[in-house]
């Protein structure tokens, strides 16, 4: 369950970077996307669940800084959540992870070790840290990276994705 209105985790979050270039998304437009990624994940990987245990009833905030957006991950093994919210919009949840776009990106293709990304303040975590853990460590086990099974989702249109994540992925 999310955290009530007035709890800690509970914040409007900034607009730093590109966001404030951009306006609001019509996150509407979105949420069959997100909809569409989340459940093809999860189908092709349902042993993640089991690998985070009770973090699966954990509301996850994911906040690339410098899009105009934040996204809500709800891992419940029965019907996973991946929702768009505008930025500034108050959202609940247990954990917030943020960094750049670039910064997740490449922490979701393992090509940067989260470990390293914390240390070096390019991703920073609050909240519920047994629940990231098990998330970090759930996505760890994986024979493939979440950003390949991302890509894959777009059926015909995986390798022009996968591109464009490379492409990202270049970008200082």
């Amino acid at each position: 369950m999310p955290p009530h209105p007035g709890s800690p985790s509970r914040t409007g979050l900034g607009s730093p970077g590109l966001a404030r270039l951009l306006p609001p998304l019509p996150v509407f437009a979105l949420q069959p996307l997100l909809g569409h990624i989340v459940a093809s994940v999860a189908g092709r990987h349902p042993e993640l669940f089991a690998r985070m245990g009770e973090a699966c009833h954990k509301h996850f905030l994911i906040d690339p800084t410098d899009l105009p957006v934040v996204l809500l991950l709800k891992p419940d093994p029965h019907r996973p959540e991946l929702r768009a919210h505008n930025r500034g919009n108050t959202v609940g949840h247990d954990v917030r992870i943020s960094g750049s776009f670039v910064t997740l990106l490449r922490m979701i293709d393992a090509k940067t070790d989260s470990d390293a990304l914390f240390f070096n303040r390019e991703l920073s975590v609050t909240g519920d840290v047994e629940a990231i853990v098990a998330l970090r460590n759930a996505l760890d086990d994986m024979d493939s990276t979440l950003a390949d099974d991302v890509a894959a989702t777009f059926g015909p249109f995986s390798r022009p994705v996968r591109a464009i994540f490379d492409f990202a992925e270049r970008r200082p």
